[in-house]
This record gives C-alpha cells, structure tokens and sequence, in this order.
C-alpha cells in the first residue's frame, strides 16, 4: 500500500491529536509541541482506549484513562501500566497534506 492522505497540516495543532482510519487501522495522527507530525497505532496496548483522545505533552501521547504515555518517535511507553509499544507509521508531508503509511512502521 501507498502512503494515504489522512488530512491537512491545517487541521492540526500543536500538542493534539486527532483519529483517522487507514487501511481499516485506527491511526492517532499527532503534532508535537514542536510541530513536527507523529502517526501512531491509536490503540492504547493496557486497554481497548483511543490515544487520540488522550494528552500530548511534548513528545509523548498520554492515554487519558489510565495514565500511560508513549513515545511519539517510538511508540513505547513510558510508564505503567502499559508495557507494549503502539506502533509507529511513516508519515509523510506533501505541501498541506498528511500522508501516512500504516504498511510501513518505524517503531513498535
């Protein structure tokens, strides 16, 4: 598979998330405090939660129910109670676009 338009660089902000769907896989599609944009698996790995709808601080995604954070270049995580990594997809910015690859992890 080729890398899917999942949105604009428009429709993010810094330190938020929002959820995508690509290929059938729930993807957080995340921009950093810094403005750099993160694709990860947005499924917590403690429990069936969204990450997207959790807290992004710095460079890292908070899951908003029991408190796990990961790593938005890595997708592990931080803390407890998580101990698996989400995993990470290529993402790729083409003018306005944001283009992620779910067939292609960088981590997790």
């Amino acid at each position: 598979m080729t890398a899917t338009r999942v949105c604009s660089l428009g429709e993010l902000s810094p330190a938020t998330a929002r959820k995508v769907v690509v290929d059938g896989k729930p993807v957080a599609v995340v921009m950093d405090s810094a403005g750099a944009v993160h694709a990860l698996g947005d499924t917590c790995t403690h429990g069936e939660i969204s990450l997207s709808e959790g807290f992004v601080e710095d460079d890292a995604i908070e899951c908003w129910a029991h408190g796990s954070k990961f790593d938005l270049g890595s997708g592990k995580p931080r803390n407890f109670p998580a101990y698996e990594p989400v995993p990470v997809y290529t993402v790729t910015i083409d003018g306005d676009d944001v283009l992620v690859d779910v067939d292609q992890t960088i981590a997790g």
